[in-house]
């Protein structure tokens, strides 16, 4: 399968999940999905980045070995949100390595405090944090007030529910 003229080819659900079943569990074939979603251009990045999000949640184990490139290329300034969105939806599922804490809670923390970040970056990322906070209890504190904060100044329904699932599982 031509991987890239797949998701090129059509932007459907249907068409995600098809290309996820083919990938399975192939190590190879996942790697090619990451570099296109790592490298590519927006419109393959925002395609592939659904596509991993399917694979991660059948075959988490295939992310180990990218979860580095991915923390890194989450960081970046002027990165899609598409690549934003999916990595911290993936990584909300994971237990992230030792090594990747420290920066996947900084990006996390930054992430909820940008006023012009989108909800779904900022829902992940909150549930992301409050899974850390299980390792890491001192930040359950900061995770509140960017809580407030985020219910005072962007009150969307989205926001208010993972909110309160997330308060309810630091306290």
């Amino acid at each position: 399968m031509d991987l890239r003229a797949e998701i090129l080819s059509e932007h459907s659900r249907a068409q995600s999940l098809h290309i996820a079943a083919w990938i399975g569990p192939h190590p190879e074939r996942f790697a090619a999905l990451i570099h296109l979603f790592l490298h590519d251009e927006y419109r393959v990045v925002q395609r592939a980045a659904w596509i991993v999000s399917f694979v991660a949640e059948r075959h988490p184990e295939l992310l180990t070995p990218h979860l580095p490139a991915m923390v890194a290329r989450m960081e970046e300034t002027g990165m899609p949100v598409a690549v934003r969105r999916n990595v911290l939806r993936v990584l909300q599922y994971l237990r992230i390595p030792e090594s990747l804490q420290g920066p996947v809670m900084n990006s996390c923390f930054a992430f909820l405090e940008d006023p012009l970040e989108t909800v779904a970056v900022k829902a992940f990322s909150m549930t992301i944090l409050a899974n850390l906070a299980k390792d890491y209890p001192d930040i359950k504190n900061e995770i509140r007030l960017l809580i407030a904060a985020e219910l005072e100044n962007n009150p969307t329904p989205g926001i208010r529910s993972r909110a309160r699932r997330v308060l309810k599982e630091i306290q």
